[in-house]
């Protein structure tokens, strides 16, 4: 009887079922999208090799249930050659990047969150760390890909100008702006930097266009998590520019191989190390 290597399934994104000798398939889907050709060769090989369904993830994966295991390197090969889809990955390394569509799509976006997803997933893709790591890619403050929840999340941002000169003092940004960071005294505006989360709500309220676009980037969170213990994510750094992010990125994950243990997730290497050692580190 041929021994099966569950572990060397797992690491290539084939989880063990329940059923004898079943393996769900994991696919390499970045930022949820995909081509309807793609998705109707998905279906076919769910057909073919499994039991015609598919499961949807919580990450916008998709998943391939009821693979035997005498068809795990034909469904691979048939998923790659026909669709240019890859099998994912499990265990302790770089797993798929999300994104929501950003600036392709969304009036709300301000960075192009599918195009950063896609040069992170080819670059860090399955690298190896000491528990998974998981990045997040939104393009606006509203968060709807949850970077707070990611050991490495980016939302993209935007800093507002003032300009006096428009300005008729009629209190609507202080209406509309959801953390306070602007109030309207006498006809005057003060801005609060402290308490401006970016979002660019004033900006795009002004009725004369004295709140302006100013500074674009992204907001880094790290070391979030959900499961068992949940974590929200550190905000480490505002309005980092997408040329440095991969900088940014490289010294985190040197930062966790160097400090963390293996099977800790990264949230937990920060509060047993230290915030303020990481900043030190990766800023």
């Amino acid at each position: 009887m041929t021994q099966i290597d569950y572990k060397l399934l797992k690491n290539g994104g084939f989880m063990r079922q329940r059923q004898n000798n079943m393996f769900a398939m994991r696919l390499r889907i970045v930022g949820g999208f995909v081509t309807a050709d793609q998705l109707i060769t998905v279906a076919d090989a769910a057909k073919k090799y499994g039991d015609g369904t598919i499961h949807l993830t919580a990450r916008q994966g998709i998943e391939i249930p009821h693979v035997h295991i005498d068809n795990v390197n034909k469904i691979k090969a048939d998923l790659e050659d026909n669709a240019n889809i890859k099998h994912g990955v499990c265990g302790p390394r770089v797993r798929t990047v999300v994104a929501c569509q950003g600036t392709r799509l969304c009036p709300r976006g301000l960075i192009d969150a599918q195009g950063i997803a896609e040069k992170i997933d080819e670059k860090y893709y399955a690298n190896d760390v000491p528990h998974k790591f998981k990045f997040a890619v939104t393009g606006c403050p509203a968060s709807c890909l949850k970077p707070q929840e990611n050991d490495f999340g980016i939302g993209g941002g935007i800093l507002p100008a003032y300009n006096d000169e428009k300005c008729v003092g009629c209190g609507l940004c202080e209406e509309i702006c959801p953390t306070d960071a602007i109030k309207v005294r006498d006809g005057k505006v003060i801005f609060i930097r402290e308490e401006c989360i970016l979002c660019g709500d004033c900006i795009s309220s002004c009725p004369t266009d004295a709140w302006e676009e100013g500074e674009i980037g992204c907001t880094i969170y790290v070391g979030g998590k959900v499961g068992r213990f949940p974590l929200l994510g550190f905000n480490i750094a505002e309005l980092v520019k997408e040329d440095e992010l991969h900088d940014l990125i490289d010294k985190t994950l040197d930062f966790y191989r160097k400090e963390g243990k293996a099977g800790e997730r990264f949230g937990t290497t920060i509060q047993r190390v230290g915030l303020d050692k990481l900043k030190e580190a990766v800023l």
